[in-house]
């Protein structure tokens, strides 16, 4: 089983216009809202953990529940935030807007944290993805980390900052972030081909070195691994879809789900890749279709540097 944590879930919306004008009144002639949050567009393959609160909260958890995601659920008090996108068909562009959410009592966090060493008793991964709340510490991914790895439970991290900076030092088995967070770490330039590779390997390196793993994605452009034996591989998927919100969290979903089923870094990288571009083609973030993952998976491009 893999387990996902979801720290902080929302309520994505996205809108759809035909041409967004800064300053007017836009009437949406789409809508869709969905459980979202990275921890819980990872979990639509998996089984997730989550911190919810007050009506939004009811609402994630009836619609994960609807969904058939197997959820543990940690309340406390508050609401739950919201995220909002807006697709500018026009351009084909995203406006993004996310709350924070309100200030969660560090009791909530550590009953989370119970929570989650509860359910990866019978797990062989654990994701860590997003934000944390306000109110819970900087360094509780990397407790996190520690404690399932004492467990024998691997990890893939998809954090960026300080909670980034601080759960490598926990050495997790993959660590996924995007070119710009990963330039943000680093302080290096991301933007082409052989910088995104050199951040994979320091990342790579930061994460432990020999039997950790370092993923840089690339929007467009695909994404490059540095593989736990040290092998570099770049790979790319030439097909895409209008809704890319959530297209990350959906990668590190594939990239873990092949793996868990034992296939090698080639076939998760495909994988990753199909279910990348498969959310990408629906509106409403982590909502593809794994058929359709699967069958995007064999157009992908992925080859040993």
């Amino acid at each position: 089983m893999i387990v996902c944590l979801a720290a902080n879930p929302s309520i994505d919306k996205l809108f759809a216009i035909d041409r967004l004008v800064r300053g007017d009144i836009h009437r949406p002639d789409g809508f869709v809202q969905t459980a979202g949050g990275k921890g819980l567009n990872v979990a639509r393959a998996a089984h997730a953990v989550g911190l919810f609160r007050g009506h939004t909260g009811k609402w994630l958890v009836e619609t994960l529940a609807a969904e058939g995601v197997p959820t543990v659920a940690v309340w406390t008090h508050g609401e739950n935030r919201a995220s909002l996108s807006v697709a500018d068909r026009e351009t084909g562009g995203l406006t993004e807007f996310y709350e924070h959410g309100s200030e969660v009592p560090s009791a909530a966090w550590t009953e989370l944290v119970e929570a989650v060493s509860r359910t990866w008793i019978s797990s062989s991964w654990l994701t860590i993805s997003g934000s944390m709340p306000q109110g819970a510490p900087d360094d509780g991914y990397r407790d996190l980390v520690l404690e399932a790895r004492d467990a024998g439970v691997k990890v893939a991290l998809d954090a960026d900052d300080e909670r980034l900076r601080l759960a490598l030092e926990a050495h997790p088995d993959i660590v996924k972030v995007n070119a710009a967070e990963a330039g943000g770490l680093l302080g290096i330039p991301t933007t082409r081909r052989d910088e995104a590779l050199t951040a994979a390997q320091k990342l790579r390196a930061l994460a432990g070195g020999d039997g950790h793993a370092g993923v840089v994605t690339r929007g467009a452009d695909g994404v490059v691994l540095a593989a736990p034996d040290g092998s570099l591989y770049e790979g790319v998927l030439y097909e895409r879809g209008r809704y890319p919100v959530g297209s990350g969290d959906s990668f590190l979903a594939g990239l873990v789900t092949a793996l868990d089923r034992g296939g090698d870094w080639e076939q998760a990288l495909r994988l990753a890749l199909g279910a990348a571009t498969a959310n990408a083609e629906l509106p409403g973030a982590g909502t593809l279709d794994p058929s359709r993952a699967e069958a995007l998976a064999d157009h992908a491009k992925v080859q040993l540097l």
